[in-house]
């Protein structure tokens, strides 16, 4: 794998966790939602600028995302 990748799947793994924590649900929910919603093909497709920002600022750009794809938390 490269170190790229690598690094991409390690920010991944921030957003999650921290997506998780800002609304008060599982990792495996905020996964599952981000997933769901094409918040993590965001990541991933928007990691060269995305990773430059504050977190809160990310977290806010992945949140857009989802919810332009219809994502709604409950």
């Amino acid at each position: 794998m490269s170190n790229e990748k690598r690094n991409i799947i390690d920010y991944m793994v921030v957003c999650v966790n921290d997506y998780a924590e800002r609304h008060g649900i599982s990792f495996v929910d905020s996964f599952d939602y981000l997933s769901a919603n094409k918040g993590l093909d965001f990541v991933e497709e928007c990691y060269d600028a995305e990773h430059t920002l504050s977190l809160e600022t990310a977290l806010d750009d992945i949140e857009a995302v989802c919810k332009r794809n219809e994502g709604v938390l409950v």
